[in-house]
């Protein structure tokens, strides 16, 4: 789990850490939580299944860094990217493309309400749907391409939304020979005590570990 950033820095990153811990431990799967980018070598990333940047911000990795990490997924591994991951690393197509979309602006935090698209994924069975929450709410520069989405936002529930009806907050695909499972909810730190958004994250986890 991977939380550095170059950018706006999250009050949420502390409950984050603390919150996939704490699933890895009643989950039974170990969880290494850093900021320091000099983990991304071959050697160290070959012990994950997945790897999960929480609410990364800017220019986090450095070209050989970024390097390992394609040879990474590449060689069938998975990636988490929970909230402001959207906002990162604006010079790097390939990680955008495994994203699967760019952050371009948010709403205020407020009351909205989500609807379950896909309800048979491990990230969305347990979601209740509509689901009315509390969070900040991304656009992206363009809709996400070749990715199968889980959740969206409606945007007549709340004010700053700029995507139109069809409006994905969560999404999941295959890239480039991994794995990549992204949500856009994860701003506040309430999100990190919200049983349902647990248990999306956790579905999200499993899913890009590879974990049945």
């Amino acid at each position: 789990m991977f939380s550095r950033t170059t950018g706006y820095r999250h009050a949420s990153i502390a409950a984050g850490v603390t919150a996939v811990e704490v699933l890895g431990a009643v989950n039974n799967f170990a969880v290494d939580a850093t900021e320091d980018p000099t983990a991304f070598t071959d050697s160290n990333l070959a012990r994950f299944a997945a790897v999960l940047f929480l609410n990364t911000t800017g220019d986090v990795l450095d070209g050989t860094q970024q390097a390992a990490f394609e040879r990474y997924v590449r060689a069938g591994h998975g990636f988490v990217g929970v909230h402001s991951a959207s906002d990162t690393e604006y010079g790097w197509p390939w990680y955008h493309a495994l994203l699967g979309a760019t952050f371009d602006s948010h709403s205020t935090i407020r009351l909205a309400t989500v609807i379950v698209v896909d309800t048979a994924q491990p990230a969305t069975r347990a979601l209740p749907s509509p689901w009315v929450r509390t969070d900040e709410w991304y656009n992206f520069r363009a809709q996400p391409a070749g990715v199968s989405v889980l959740v969206r936002v409606d945007e007549a529930t709340y004010a700053g939304g700029n995507m139109g009806a069809d409006h994905p907050i969560s999404w999941q695909h295959a890239y480039d020979g991994g794995r990549a499972w992204y949500t856009a909810m994860g701003h506040t730190a309430c999100s990190y005590s919200e049983r349902p958004f647990l248990d999306h994250l956790l579905g999200g986890i499993e899913w890009a570990a590879g974990i049945p």
